[in-house]
């Protein structure tokens, strides 16, 4: 398919759809009833069973880079937009049906989705809205009625799992992808069309306000909207790095040019620090999307999409000058999170710097929970007795016995340099304690968490679901109704398929 950017297409009914989950946030800012979330319609019009009034549904053409090759035409192989639904404030947002049947762009495929996958995306895209992250959102889990074959470890081994059918929101889903391919094809003008409709309808700030779709808009203001990406994507990457988070998938087709976080698939959470781990199988030898390189690996993205809208904006000079910009925005992004992480004002100076980066080689001195550690380190008495700050620590070491050797010597060093930088700041320790918890999670999504949950529901049993949902909404408080949500990874979830790394298999 060439010169066009979607098309139209219904979603394919299926047996017997019942909703799983919904986000009751969402749902009040569209202006929701409970009575009507929770009704018979819902379902099927969060299924793709029934349609909205006046909705036309239609699948977006796109391409991207997949592991640092060029993989040509892909575009949303199972995704269905139902176009957009203004909410109670007047923002407009994107209605999409993901795994609502097959689209043009399939490729052969089903365009259906299982429980397994849609049940991650659910609970990681509000998992991140409300830990602050730029994130898509999902507006409901519906369980389809259907079965889908899958072949999870792409061993032969196909089995049919339970199918279900996640409705994303965001304000749009362009992605880099859909710059590249029309670049890719040579269609200079569905190019241009492309970039002028994405800022006047997504950075309508950057446009003058009488601006119509179909106005031609200037080379200073295209410029300034590739700045905006850039900034926007360092932005997103250093709220990841921060949390632990590692996407595991950053493809150019999975990038957001609103800097959003998309596309779930197999994503995860540090469990102990290490800069090496990436969750995707697919991605296990090379590992190209670990933790530590996805800073690095979003410039790369950006630079591909520099190449795919430079026949437009056709200003190399300052187009990279742009693109050189990036690593001081994504190293201001990340210190200033991490100054609030670790309950430090005005943090940025050589000195700093070093403190962090002491720090994070500690934590790999001996296998260390990240988000433990952070959300304990507020609690650490820091008045001259390392002993105390070490052990309030401890429980976020695994392994047996405490702190010792270089371990116990660097870190109490690290303590001391620490409670020192802190003193300085002279705040007072409750305030500092209050605003440090506000920035570390309590609770984080763990994939054995929601491993767990998966193993309950294929008994039927979707209890942990609903708690993993309720947690998710209030990350920085502690739930003490929900046992095991805040303890180390469990020695039988290390190498568990499922519980650590994931396949793309969804």
């Amino acid at each position: 398919m060439s010169e066009a950017l979607y098309s139209t297409v219904l979603p394919s009914p299926v047996r017997a759809p019942r909703l799983l989950l919904c986000s009751p946030s969402l749902c009040e800012d569209f202006g929701f009833d409970t009575d009507f979330c929770h009704s018979e319609r819902f379902a099927q019009l969060m299924s793709g069973n029934e349609r909205f009034p006046g909705v036309s549904p239609f699948a977006t053409r796109y391409g991207g880079h997949q592991f640092g090759n060029w993989a040509g035409q892909l575009g949303d192989g199972r995704a269905i937009n139902l176009g957009e639904l203004a909410t109670r404030d007047g923002q407009l947002l994107n209605l999409q049906l993901k795994g609502a049947g097959p689209t043009p762009y399939s490729r052969g495929a089903d365009g259906r989705a299982v429980l397994r996958s849609s049940l991650r995306e659910f609970l990681c895209s509000e998992a991140m809205h409300f830990l602050g992250v730029p994130t898509t959102r999902a507006l409901s889990l519906v369980l389809s009625g259907d079965e889908v074959v899958r072949d999870m470890f792409y061993d032969g081994n196909p089995q049919y799992e339970p199918g279900a059918i996640v409705c994303r929101v965001a304000p749009s889903f362009t992605r880099f992808g859909h710059f590249q391919l029309c670049a890719y094809r040579g269609e200079e003008a569905l190019l241009r069309r492309l970039l002028h409709q994405c800022i006047h309808d997504d950075f309508p700030h950057l446009a003058a306000p009488s601006l119509t779709s179909g106005e031609h808009v200037s080379q200073d203001i295209m410029l300034r909207w590739f700045g905006e990406v850039c900034e926007r994507t360092a932005i997103m990457v250093a709220h990841w790095m921060s949390l632990g988070f590692v996407h595991g998938v950053m493809n150019t087709d999975n990038m957001s040019v609103l800097g959003l976080s998309i596309d779930y698939g197999p994503y995860g959470w540090l469990d102990h620090y290490d800069p090496q781990w990436t969750p995707n199988t697919t991605d296990a030898v090379n590992r190209r999307y670990r933790y530590e390189a996805q800073p690095e690996i979003a410039l790369w993205n950006l630079y591909q999409l520099a190449n795919a809208v430079l026949p437009v904006l056709q200003d190399v000079p300052e187009v990279e000058a742009i693109l050189k910009s990036y690593p001081l925005l994504y190293e201001n992004a990340w210190l200033e999170i991490m100054g609030r992480k670790l309950g430090v004002q005005n943090f940025g100076t050589k000195e700093d710097k070093a403190l962090l980066s002491e720090l994070l080689a500690v934590l790999q001195l001996r296998e260390t929970d990240m988000s433990l550690f952070f959300r304990a380190l507020a609690q650490a008495p820091l008045g001259g007795e390392v002993r105390e700050d070490v052990g309030v620590l401890a429980h976020a070491f695994y392994g047996e016995g405490e702190a010792s050797g270089e371990h116990l010597i660097r870190l109490s060093r690290w303590l001391q340099h620490y409670a020192a930088r802190v003193h300085r700041d002279a705040q007072d320790v409750c305030v500092r304690r209050t605003q440090m918890n506000r920035v570390n999670p309590w609770f984080v999504l763990r994939n054995y968490l929601v491993q767990e949950a998966l193993d309950l529901a294929d008994e039927g049993d979707f209890s942990r679901v609903h708690q993993l949902h309720a947690a998710l909404q209030e990350p920085y408080i502690e739930h003490h109704n929900a046992p095991g949500f805040h303890r180390k990874r469990p020695e039988w979830a290390r190498h568990r398929a499922g519980a650590s790394m994931l396949s793309c298999s969804s």
